[in-house]
């Protein structure tokens, strides 16, 4: 489904906005484009498009034809896909380790990337949609959203942060210019998340939400995070270009000391 703004900026001469909205891998994807024709907002957002169904077709786990599906009944030895599922494999093995086994593909009993493979993908679109010329965009995945330039007139991006137990509110806001926000919870997907030395679920946490450079590897911790329960919060402390917001059962919210959260002054528009 696409949604044409048919506003103009007037200063550049370019329409103001291209939305198109994407139901794919299991979730609704938004791709916000900004200050381009409307030629290259309709040829990159196709480009977008087929990627993100090429990897809904490599790695969907409700997909019994898919490699990730066929990898994980024994089917097909993983050295026999292509590189791209061979990367998120090798990938997400890094950061089981990186995260003392927090972040495990396994961990519900089955084949499950997931947690990286939605990031991922997004921000490969990311990089479609830069190589493409395309310099001022906003792209969202249920919790995971990756941005770039500005939304107008050098304004940056306002990212939302869904509150964890109410639907009509915002945990905070966020202000960005080529950064990736990810967010593990249960609101989106209900209990998802299994905490992998114990196989249940975790407790003590109602989200966490972790900002950085890339969108894979923001959502892997974000999901590992959300595994270790009431450990998160120190733990997010110790991540290298990445930052978090940590929201406990009791409402505590933990942050990292360089957490892009906006003040209620800048939130407006």
């Amino acid at each position: 489904m696409t949604r044409l703004q048919g506003h103009t900026d007037f200063a550049t001469g370019l329409p103001a906005r291209h939305v198109h909205v994407e139901h794919v891998m299991g979730t609704v994807v938004s791709i916000d484009l900004r200050n381009c024709r409307k030629e290259k907002a309709a040829s990159g957002t196709g480009r977008v498009v087929r990627w993100l169904h090429e990897v809904d077709a490599l790695f969907s786990t409700y997909r019994p034809d898919s490699a990730i599906s066929r990898i994980g009944r024994g089917e097909l030895p993983p050295r026999h896909t292509n590189a791209e599922v061979a990367w998120v494999l090798e990938r997400c093995e890094e950061l089981r380790k990186e995260t003392d086994g927090y972040f495990d593909v396994w961990a519900t009993g089955s084949l499950d990337p997931s947690a990286l493979v939605k990031g991922w993908s997004v921000q490969r679109a990311a990089d479609v949609l830069v190589a493409w010329g395309i310099t001022d965009f906003c792209l969202t995945a249920g919790g995971d959203v990756v941005s770039r330039g500005s939304r107008e007139a050098g304004l940056p991006w306002r990212i939302g942060i869904q509150h964890p137990s109410d639907r009509g509110a915002l945990a905070g806001v966020v202000h960005a210019n080529g950064l990736a926000v990810a967010t593990s919870g249960t609101y989106e997907r209900g209990e998802h998340i299994v905490d992998p030395h114990t196989r249940a679920h975790p407790t003590g946490l109602l989200s966490v939400t972790v900002c950085g450079p890339d969108l894979g590897t923001a959502d892997a911790y974000a999901t590992a995070a959300f595994a270790m329960g009431r450990k998160a919060a120190d733990w997010t402390l110790s991540l290298d270009g990445y930052e978090a917001m940590t929201v406990q059962d009791d409402e505590r919210v933990y942050l990292t000391p360089g957490f892009p959260l906006a003040d209620r002054a800048e939130e407006s528009p």
